[in-house]
């Protein structure tokens, strides 16, 4: 019988701190796929991707000691990989521009973007409109409904009001709706 993957990950996170580079490089294989392709989401470019990920898992290797175990490894992994894209979008001079109330209403919270029927095939056509959205708005819409953060919470990590967060989403919405609908 195999071992559960959990039980496989955690036997190689206790090599990686024992020093096996064998190790080391099975947990890289295990999760540099999936954080290529979040390093590509907030990123949209195959070199800061591919750098981002490589000084990610350094990083990595060099904490491994403080991963407590309150997630997955996985999670902190993920966790590591976005802050240095986040890192990256700001080294390149992210904007977000501040809005008062009087120029723009936050609607309600609703994320049913009202598209006809969803399918497969219109994917790869999302990412790729995605993909095209402004740094900032792309990385609020990454944050929110690929990671599962709040606004508060992306207003804390991007050092931006919740306000901004709020309205950098919704704008992000209604450039994706405009996109999708041409």
């Amino acid at each position: 019988m195999e071992k559960p993957i959990t039980e496989e990950v955690n036997y190689l996170v206790e090599k990686c701190l024992n020093g096996s580079q064998k190790a080391q490089f099975e947990l890289y294989h295990t999760y540099a796929k999936a954080m290529y392709n979040t390093c590509i989401r907030f990123l949209n470019d195959h070199r800061d991707a591919e750098e981002v990920l490589q000084n990610a898992f350094i990083l990595i290797f060099n904490n491994l000691r403080s991963f407590r175990g309150e997630s997955t490894i996985g999670a902190w992994i993920k966790k590591i990989v976005i802050n240095q894209c986040i890192n990256k979008l700001k080294e390149k001079t992210m904007v977000f521009q501040e809005l008062n109330s009087d120029h723009f209403e936050i609607p309600a919270e609703n994320d049913n973007m009202d598209y006809p029927e969803f399918n497969q095939k219109m994917i790869p056509v999302i990412n790729r409109a995605i993909a095209n959205l402004p740094a900032g708005y792309r990385t609020v819409c990454n944050l929110y409904l690929f990671e599962g953060y709040d606004h508060e919470e992306i207003a804390s990590i991007l050092n931006i009001s919740v306000t901004t967060s709020k309205s950098q989403y919704s704008r992000a919405k209604q450039k994706l709706r405009e996109n999708l609908v041409k």
